[in-house]
């Protein structure tokens, strides 16, 4: 009864769908402790589901599969912290002295423009601008906030070891419920189907982009680049926003040791040129457009997932909000949500067979 009221009042109906969306937005936040390891163990169930389906192929028992899959997670995740921890260590001991440098270099160069332009430029531009202390802080509150959530790593894998074993039973669940309505079987496989291909190619791209980079880190003498690939992996989940924040540390470090401008044009075109060409060239011709999402849709999906769910929110956006968008894609009618959060608009031939699918 209250749902036909509202079709005949469209203003009454947007504003129960506004509602709905704050209630949900914070409840999100709320439920943070709870939705944010279940949603890093989906992601990472999702990334190891092929790994179990070939153990299962092959004959390896179900539980027994799941095990193995669940400890090769393990393995990798306690390499990576293995590899991090003594440069994070070290880092946080050199965080101060590396604001002390800072603050040498900047006054170097405000001495040197001075003497070559003749103008007070220091009174204008000072380093409170950008508060180095206020850098520290983030720095620290940032490695805290990712060290504290490792606490809860026993968790994750626990979730996402029941994920696996449940990732057998769905199929046929799904073939009961829907029975002979199989479009229906289809389209959630479908789904599954892209939200893994998103997925597993987006980490082979992120892993090649965080090796190239550490290695050309290596190669210029910088502090931490086992530590520099490792954040450029990780930001590289963060499309054009997060290439350019995975090189600003890096260039800091450049300023901080060397101080010539060489160096620093070195080190940020190493940057740039890794992520134009996986960026615009491999990522978009293995990846395919249509899981593209538009820049200002990366940049408010990295701003809400931040402010939900912290440092980890911020670095699974868009994988969540690529999951997000591939559903509304198979969703007859919120499929214009999903043109919205794209890059550009559909081509010729998606628009001619979206028509025919509404005649339909």
């Amino acid at each position: 009864m209250i749902f036909n009221e509202l079709e005949k009042k469209p203003g009454a109906r947007f504003l129960f769908i506004l509602a709905c969306l704050v209630v949900i937005v914070y409840g999100l936040q709320f439920a943070a402790p709870i939705l944010l390891p279940s949603a890093l163990a989906l992601f990472l169930a999702v990334l190891s589901l092929p790994v179990m389906a070939w153990l299962v192929k092959h004959r390896v028992p179900s539980g027994l599969a799941t095990l193995i899959t669940v400890l090769v997670n393990a393995a990798a995740i306690g390499l990576i912290v293995l590899l991090a921890s003594p440069s994070v260590a070290e880092l946080q001991g050199k965080l101060d002295q590396y604001v002390f440098d800072l603050q040498e270099r900047w006054g170097q160069l405000m001495a040197w423009l001075e003497n070559s332009t003749g103008f007070e430029i220091s009174d204008y531009l000072t380093l409170s601008i950008i508060d180095p202390g206020a850098v520290v802080d983030i720095a620290r509150g940032t490695v805290g906030r990712i060290a504290q959530f490792l606490s809860t790593t026993f968790l994750v894998f626990l979730i996402m070891a029941f994920m696996l074993s449940e990732a057998t039973v769905f199929p046929k669940k799904f073939r009961y419920i829907f029975g002979a309505r199989g479009g229906d079987k289809d389209r959630i496989t479908k789904i599954a189907t892209e939200i893994q291909s998103y997925l597993g190619i987006k980490t082979v791209v992120s892993l090649v982009t965080g090796l190239v980079l550490g290695i050309w880190a290596y190669a210029l003498d910088l502090d931490f680049p086992v530590l520099l690939g490792m954040i450029a992996f990780l930001l590289n989940y963060v499309p054009t926003v997060g290439s350019i924040i995975a090189a600003i540390p890096a260039v800091l470090l450049s300023v901080i040791k060397f101080g010539t401008l060489l160096h620093m044009i070195l080190v940020a075109g190493g940057y740039i040129a890794v992520n134009i060409i996986v960026g615009n060239i491999i990522e978009p011709r293995w990846m395919g457009r249509s899981l593209g999402l538009s820049t200002l849709v990366v940049i408010l999906s990295l701003l809400f997932w931040g402010w939900a769910w912290g440092p980890l929110g911020a670095l699974l956006s868009v994988p969540l909000t690529v999951g997000v968008k591939i559903l509304l894609e198979n969703t007859e009618d919120l499929r214009w949500m999903a043109i919205l959060l794209d890059k550009g608009p559909p081509s010729d031939t998606e628009a001619a067979s979206e028509t025919v699918g509404v005649d339909i």
